[in-house]
């Protein structure tokens, strides 16, 4: 996870010296204490893929997907925000290379809501990029889809996470914003098939890429 959020620093940093801006512009409102940012696009979530399976063997799959996104912001100062989004993305799930062979495991819904402490070094410029790292929840839902027997149902149990992220904010102007937005989310859930008989270990890992349009009131 270290490199992680060294590499996504080195990311906001190449970021910040694309600006060639280092305070306030003309023309830029920037952002300020008591700011909140709603903002609507669209995300992939690209899952890593990787963990175990009992008994059998082999490694569990799950699919890339794409969804609308919300997310709301809170500036405490000008160069520090809160951020919290929300989304919802479908998934199909399988596991590759058991002994069984590859086993279809259907689709799974999850709800993952991510919160993250953004801290913004150049808060008064056009071009803003960020750095931020927070906390995670997935709720897996919905699970359903063709089924490779003998399995009959598949349960992912909730999980907790770690997500670290980085962006850029541009001023359209001083109400509108576009955005960019990279996450690396630490996502390892535990999934049961066929209630309990067997179990797995599902190493998401997912990379969480967005863009939007931002509204600052």
């Amino acid at each position: 996870m270290t490199r992680i959020g060294h590499g996504l620093a080195a990311a906001a940093v190449a970021l910040a010296a694309m600006t060639g801006v280092a305070q306030a512009e003309d023309g830029v409102r920037g952002k300020q204490a008591g700011d909140i940012v709603l903002g609507f696009g669209a995300i992939g979530v690209l899952p890593s893929n990787g963990g175990h399976v009992d008994a059998i063997g082999g490694r569990p799959h799950a699919s890339n997907s794409a969804s609308p996104q919300l997310d709301i912001s809170y500036f405490m100062v000008p160069q520090v925000s809160l951020n919290l989004i929300a989304a919802s993305t479908q998934h199909d799930v399988s596991v590759r290379g058991s002994a069984l062979g590859n086993l279809d495991l259907g689709h799974v819904w999850v709800l993952p809501p991510t919160l993250t402490l953004q801290v913004h070094p150049f808060p008064q410029a056009r071009l803003s990029p960020y750095v931020g790292a927070g906390i995670n929840v997935s709720f897996f839902y919905g699970e359903g889809g063709r089924r490779t027997a003998p399995v009959q149902k598949v349960v992912v149990d909730t999980a907790p996470g770690f997500a670290f992220n980085a962006g850029i904010d541009y001023e359209i102007s001083p109400h509108w914003l576009a955005n960019i937005d990279v996450k690396k989310l630490i996502l390892r859930p535990e999934a049961s098939v066929n209630s309990g008989l067997l179990h797995a270990r599902v190493n998401l890992d997912p990379w969480v890429v967005g863009a939007s349009v931002r509204y600052r009131f």
